[in-house]
């Protein structure tokens, strides 16, 4: 719901019905450390700003692009900030900029862009950010370690600590197989951990459509 002079800010393709008041505009978003990066790898460099300039309340109703969960993210309570799987975000009201940034604290070289480039979301106001599958969330206190594949973390806190180790050759990360790269995360921190990835969703689809139908 929005009210009068109230505004959503949204990613391209994720408005499904709105009222006829809303107004809608597609906005640039402002180059960052990686913005060549993110034109160059098919990323949106766009968002669309659904705003109500009529008298009375309006509505949007805002979608997933993919078969995914919609959590509700109150930067105010992550210290303002949180870091997310790349496209985690979907839509946010208020206060909030959203980045993409190479996290510098993996200190092991990533297997792909995907393991660079990563969302970041900064201010106070609320993000609504996708996750695959069941979503768990841990919160970890001061020194308390988990190991999670690293294509299952959907978002945590700037406090957590990142390692990220191979489970095997390196050769077999970058071509791809579950389970062979792991981040070890350290609190403290909350972390919130998807079952069903994206990319992996995808692969076992198109594992299962026979070769002469591709």
């Amino acid at each position: 719901m929005l009210k009068p002079q109230e505004k959503v800010i949204a990613k391209p393709g994720s408005m499904c019905f709105m009222s006829g008041s809303i107004e809608m505009e597609n906005v640039f978003i402002h180059e960052n450390e990686v913005g060549v990066w993110q034109w160059f790898f098919g990323k949106a460099v766009t968002s669309v700003v659904f705003h109500n300039p009529g008298p009375s309340d309006g509505f949007v109703g805002i979608a997933a692009p993919s078969l995914a969960r919609i959590l509700p993210i109150d930067l105010a309570k992550f210290g303002g900030e949180i870091l997310c799987q790349p496209d985690a975000f979907l839509c946010s009201v208020s206060d909030v900029k959203v980045s993409n940034t190479v996290d510098q604290r993996a200190r092991n070289v990533m297997p792909s862009i995907e393991g660079f480039l990563r969302q970041k979301l900064t201010g106070q106001g609320l993000a609504f950010i996708l996750a695959g599958g069941s979503v768990a969330q841990k919160v970890l206190e001061v020194g308390e370690v988990l190991a999670v594949d690293v294509s299952c973390i959907a978002a945590l806190n700037t406090t957590v600590n990142v390692q990220i180790k191979y489970n095997g050759p390196v050769r077999r990360a970058v071509f791809g197989g579950d389970n062979l790269v792991t981040a070890t995360l350290t609190g403290p921190g909350i972390v919130f951990i998807q079952s069903l990835p994206f990319r992996r969703f995808s692969q076992r689809i198109a594992s299962d459509i026979p070769k002469h139908e591709r």
